[in-house]
């Protein structure tokens, strides 16, 4: 196969750009698997959960019918934040239970967001990295194909698209690499900004609810 001759046939360089894309390649798929079963089953983790939680008849027994529901754990980190309010006499301790309430929710809440975006980097530096990493490759491949080609004296169209043809699957290479990474950040994106969204609504309507007074 041509893939194959070329790693074959390539110096140093080369081999380093078709590696370097294999394990761009493998790590983006890992990423795009492990998301997609992640997003899919908090998705439908949260909804469950903060249903569930609105229908319990105290912070407790919402606490629990929710456990039992968050197999992510997207919500109970949330509820859970609730019961670490400090007492007074230290610096987190100051200020009242609305501030308190807010200072650990919003900590709570960026953990659980943190959880959501992994990935999401490596995903977007494959997607932006791999089309370039593919073209050096080409640029290399091409470069040593034609002084191969120039050392044999006669030039010729059949001795010339061979050699580099084989460079130029590098290109394709690169851009199929860097496709479904785009695709699945794109994708991704979106779900984590959805359910963003909900778990913030959840975080500010749970702060409303427990301000006031705490709720047993």
């Amino acid at each position: 196969m041509p893939l194959f001759e070329y790693f074959a046939e390539g110096d140093l360089v080369s081999r380093t750009v078709a590696v370097l894309l294999l394990v761009m390649s493998v790590a983006s798929w890992v990423v795009i698997l492990w998301k997609s079963w992640l997003l899919q089953r908090a998705s439908s983790d949260v909804e469950r959960s903060t249903a569930a939680f609105w229908q319990a008849p105290n912070l407790a027994d919402g606490a629990l019918r929710v456990s039992a529901l968050d197999r992510a754990r997207m919500v109970l980190p949330m509820i859970e934040a609730t019961q670490q309010i400090t007492p007074a006499g230290t610096l987190a301790g100051a200020g009242d239970r609305s501030q308190q309430l807010t200072r650990v929710l919003r900590n709570a809440l960026h953990e659980v967001l943190h959880k959501l975006q992994l990935g999401q980097v490596l995903l977007a530096t494959v997607g932006s990295t791999a089309p370039f990493v593919g073209l050096l490759g080409t640029v290399w491949g091409i470069y040593h194909a034609l002084v191969a080609i120039a050392h044999l004296g006669q030039i010729t169209i059949d001795k010339l698209a061979g050699p580099v043809g084989e460079a130029l699957i590098m290109t394709a290479a690169g851009l199929a690499v860097a496709i479904p990474a785009v695709l699945a950040y794109n994708v991704f994106g979106r779900l984590v900004g959805r359910m963003e969204a909900d778990l913030e609504g959840f975080a500010r309507d749970l702060r409303e609810l427990l301000a006031g007074h705490p709720v047993a």
